[in-house]
């Protein structure tokens, strides 16, 4: 739950603050500038709230969150830029290929901690939701405590409230595997955010000044 709070947002915070009618050009701010201080923010934060209970690898996270993020996006960013026709050819089979990727890692994480996630079922699925909730009902609380305007409370809300899940279960399968159920917590809150983004876009967009 701690590499899950402690990583980046995801992009789908951006979809969801587009379909709250919330400000999506603060919304992709956040997750940008959150996406690139996370080689730093995400090992540190980590290492301060979890190195008494487990040995926490500062160095080794921090490279593997360049490899998972930063790499891809700047070799994505210079296809695009130098190679035009080339990127255009993908782009419609790409998230295709990416969602395939999470549900593919997905599965097999859950897979092997069949048994495991089985007797834990509540316990982790009751945190998920809880941490989730909780984000955004505190992003959204700042927003109005600073009296940001609703379109910006929004996206504000939902960007504490969704993370980059994908990289938490990564970060856990390849810096924790010697804890079986490290990267469940990811798994279940990849699912489960959005399904409850959906829910609150819902709610939100209905939410007018």
């Amino acid at each position: 739950m701690i590499l899950v709070g402690t990583s980046p947002g995801g992009t789908a915070s951006n979809v969801i603050t587009y379909l709250s009618r919330g400000d999506v050009a603060l919304s992709v701010a956040i997750t940008s500038c959150t996406t690139l201080l996370a080689p730093i923010m995400t090992p540190l934060l980590t290492y301060l709230l979890a190195n008494q209970s487990i040995e926490v690898n500062v160095w080794n996270m921090f490279f593997s969150i360049i490899e998972v993020i930063l790499i891809p996006i700047i070799l994505g960013v210079s296809v695009h830029k130098f190679f035009p026709k080339f990127s255009k050819r993908f782009e419609e089979i790409l998230p295709l290929i990416s969602t395939i990727g999470i549900v593919a890692i997905i599965a097999s994480i859950v897979s092997a901690n069949a048994q495991r996630i089985l007797s834990s079922a509540f316990v982790i699925l009751f945190v998920v939701i809880l941490h989730n909730l909780l984000g955004y009902l505190f992003g959204f609380l700042i927003g109005r405590v600073f009296k940001f305007s609703l379109s910006k409370t929004k996206a504000l809300s939902i960007e504490v409230g969704m993370q980059n899940s994908g990289l938490a279960a990564s970060l856990a399968v390849t810096h924790f595997a010697m804890y079986p159920l490290a990267a469940v917590p990811a798994v279940i809150f990849s699912v489960w955010h959005n399904v409850s983004g959906g829910i609150l876009a819902s709610v939100y967009s209905k939410i007018k000044d």
